[in-house]
């Protein structure tokens, strides 16, 4: 907050020099001078502070021209069309009058004609795509409007993804597949054939979401794409901006409707201001979107692109001649399929009475694993009549304190000196199990008697 007024109250009421009055406010003597020296001159004018904008401006804009900008922007707002700044630009140049867009933009803001709008989406942020030559791609859309009655309509577009030339606009009851298909006829019969078409995922356009009885077929205009071999194109689910273009024309349709003073009460109204707004659209009416150039323009410069050659097989459904074809020259064989595509054998649930036939094999044709010619070699059981004796798998006797053993196969065996706590040694058998048939248990050696009858009591 600036302190020129309490500065001047001191110095004019309190009686303060203006040297005092610096000091007691904190700012310099001389800057006290000049507010002192304006206060004379100007009054109370010096309790605020001056524009610091210079007295002339060379390169402003003149008053004539900033009231042409003004009218310009309500003219065109009134007739319900696009008032941006380029538009702006690209009227005022036909009259003879040239204003950068940069300098038209800054004068609706002075003069608050522009209304900000922070929330809307970046055009950076889009995926931007056109097509190279006109009739390249149609792109096709219908959208709702009421009369002045209540009575709502629809009305249907045909536009020019090239030029945004509007190709046909116009207004039904109610769009059906069979409207569809008629104003596609005609806008055929005034323009040639496109290449493509580019529409939404609606019944009357396609039938690809439909139930499962109609999934898969096609309706009027599918077929008819495919009879003039024009590739059909359809966005994603949920996403308009596919149709962009033809969304956004929609929205200046709907616009410059709505400035008309005398609203349609009839379809035939509707129609007539409909034929109005074409003319406008394409031959009056610059878009930002091919250069400032009218839709017209740009549909005629470059020549227009034109559908494949359309194929021998329209549909899916064959004629009586071809099945009869198909009786007297029966389809060639087919090849096996793919492992992953090959369908899985079927077990058999019963079994057939009788003895099991034997397969007979080539000589040469040999298994991978064959089975031996004689069977496996097992070892006897043991019984209590083929058991070995004990001596033969007993290692002697091991002493607790001596560690002495007696050892098995001597010339001389010296029967050691057992002490307290002496125990026999297990005898040591491998047995190997991989040769045992299933179910065969090992039997374990009988335990030594304690203590031998060879060895001397202690």
């Amino acid at each position: 907050m600036s302190n020129r007024k309490a500065i001047i109250t001191a110095v004019t009421v309190q009686r303060l020099s203006q040297g005092q009055a610096a000091r007691q406010f904190g700012v310099s003597k001389s800057w006290v001078s000049k507010v002192m020296a304006r206060y004379r001159a100007q009054g109370e004018q010096a309790f605020e502070a001056a524009s610091r904008r210079p007295h002339r401006s060379p390169t402003a804009l003149p008053e004539q021209v900033v009231q042409a900008i003004v009218d310009e922007r309500d003219r065109l707002t009134a007739a319900g069309l696009d008032a941006g700044a380029e538009t702006i630009s690209w009227h005022l140049r036909a009259r003879g009058i040239t204003v950068a867009r940069t300098s038209i933009h800054r004068t609706l803001v002075r003069s608050s004609k522009v209304i900000a709008d922070p929330r809307k989406r970046p055009r950076s942020s889009y995926t931007r795509f056109e097509a190279d030559l006109p009739n390249e791609c149609w792109q096709s859309d219908f959208t709702h409007y009421p009369l002045s009655t209540g009575t709502d309509s629809q009305i249907i577009t045909w536009l020019d993804d090239h030029s945004r030339m509007a190709l046909h606009i116009s207004a039904h009851t109610r769009v059906t597949g069979t409207t569809v298909l008629t104003t596609f006829r005609t806008t055929i019969a005034e323009h040639g054939c496109p290449a493509s078409t580019l529409t939404d995922n609606g019944m009357v356009y396609t039938v690809r979401y439909a139930s499962r009885k109609v999934r898969g077929g096609r309706n009027a205009f599918e077929h008819e794409l495919a009879t003039l071999g024009i590739t059909q194109k359809n966005g994603r689910g949920n996403h308009p901006q596919t149709q962009g273009k033809v969304e956004r024309f929609q929205q200046t349709l709907k616009k410059w409707l709505k400035a008309q003073p005398n609203q349609p009460a009839t379809i035939t109204d509707l129609n007539a201001l409909l034929n109005e707004f074409q003319q406008l659209y394409n031959h009056h009416r610059p878009h930002r979107g091919i250069g400032r150039r009218t839709p017209a323009a740009a549909y005629t410069t470059l020549p227009k692109a034109t559908p494949n050659e359309p194929p021998t097989r329209t549909h899916n459904r064959s004629t009586h001649r071809q099945s009869q074809q198909r009786k007297n020259h029966p389809p060639p064989r087919r090849t096996a399929l793919p492992h992953r595509h090959r369908p899985r054998p079927q077990r058999p649930t019963h079994h057939r009475p009788g003895p099991r036939p034997q397969h007979h094999h080539h000589p040469h044709h040999h298994r991978r694993n064959p089975p031996p010619t004689h069977p496996r070699h097992h070892p006897p059981i043991p019984t209590p009549n083929n058991r070995k004796p004990l001596n033969q798998g007993f290692r002697g006797f091991r002493c607790l304190e001596t560690s002495h053993q007696s050892r098995r196969g001597d010339s001389n065996p010296q029967p050691p000196v057992y002490k307290t706590g002496a125990l026999p040694i297990a005898p040591r058998r491998r047995v190997d199990r991989s040769s045992l048939p299933n179910g065969i248990l090992i039997p374990c050696l009988p335990e030594p008697t304690w203590p031998p009858s060879s060895a001397p009591l202690p």
